[in-house]
């Protein structure tokens, strides 16, 4: 059941985090240099493996109780990335004339927004299994 709407939510999620934090950037030095996450070890590595969470996290569609909670600790681990960046944008100098927030630093609350909808739509499926077999 491959063909479901949590899997459209999944694959956003998987391309937003595997693949668009190494396009745009995510901060910007006191030098102007732009800062990519391949710039930043940890911050590639929680983004990858964040990707590979929601692509592996498709496959598991006939254990739905286990998506859930892999959605769940995709979300935790998108928290864990939106501190570090709250925290980094703090340490961060203030506006001049050039802003040195990037855009990259909102990607993981569309993820967990995106989990979140993929968490809703698990339980509306879980909710209905649990329905057809209380009429049997």
């Amino acid at each position: 059941m491959i063909q479901r709407i949590q899997t459209i939510y999944l694959i956003i999620v998987a391309l937003l985090a595997g693949v668009l934090p190494f396009f745009v950037n995510l901060w910007s030095d006191t030098e102007g240099n732009e800062i990519y996450a391949q710039n930043e070890i940890l911050v590639s590595i929680l983004f990858y493996v964040s990707g590979a969470l929601a692509l592996w996290t498709i496959f598991l569609y006939k254990k739905r109780k286990n998506q859930f909670v892999m959605n769940r600790l995709n979300m935790i681990l998108n928290l864990f990335l939106l501190g570090f960046f709250v925290y980094r944008s703090l340490n961060l100098s203030g506006e001049a004339s050039v802003s040195e927030k990037g855009i990259g630093m909102l990607i993981p609350v569309f993820s967990i927004v995106f989990l979140a909808l993929t968490n809703r739509a698990i339980k509306k499926d879980e909710d209905l299994v649990k329905s057809v077999d209380r009429l049997r």
